[in-house]
């Protein structure tokens, strides 16, 4: 008799699929969240790397909620590269321009300058580590191979160590 995995039970259940559960750590909410049609469900999410560094404790939760605050930043300032069509908006025809800048994205944005000045700039390894690891949520091994310093990959081990002394400048900069 075959012995099925985790994942393959998973699946079966409705659970994510094996290919997805290569990608990354997935678990399973604690708590029922209503779905698009408002029952009551508990869905899978993917375990993003700050949350995996805080359950490890190397950095403390007034870090990680600098790194959540950050990101809430920089998600309403439009900043993340992957951003659906506003479906409602006509497009006008100028290819070169896209809806203008409301006041609540150029707060956001000026939000985001700030902390990322308050690490030294977008091209100190501080700054560029928050923005591709916390704003983007590319991983840490990602960014230390695409980015690293001064475009000279790094090991995991040192991006790892530039993005904890970088939430150490972040938790300072929201004083947390």
């Amino acid at each position: 008799m075959m012995r099925k995995t985790k994942a393959a039970r998973r699946s079966e259940e409705g659970g994510p699929t094996p290919e997805r559960a290569r990608h990354g750590v997935i678990e399973r909410l604690d708590h029922a969240i209503a779905d698009e049609a408002g029952r009551p469900a508990r869905p899978y999410r993917a375990v993003d790397s700050l949350t995996l560094m805080l359950r490890r404790g190397t950095i403390s939760p007034a870090m990680h909620q600098a790194a959540e605050d950050f990101r809430g930043v920089f998600h309403r300032a439009s900043l993340d590269p992957l951003r659906v069509p506003d479906l409602t908006r006509i497009p006008s025809g100028n290819r070169g321009s896209d809806t203008p800048l409301s006041l609540r994205h150029a707060d956001a944005r000026r939000k985001v300058w700030a902390a990322l000045e308050a690490m030294g700039g977008i091209a100190s390894p501080a700054g560029s580590c928050v923005w591709h690891v916390v704003g983007c949520e590319w991983s840490v091994k990602d960014w230390a191979l695409r980015q690293g310093w001064g475009g000279r990959p790094l090991s995991q081990e040192n991006a790892a160590g530039v993005l904890v002394g970088a939430l150490g400048m972040l938790q300072a900069h929201f004083r947390l």
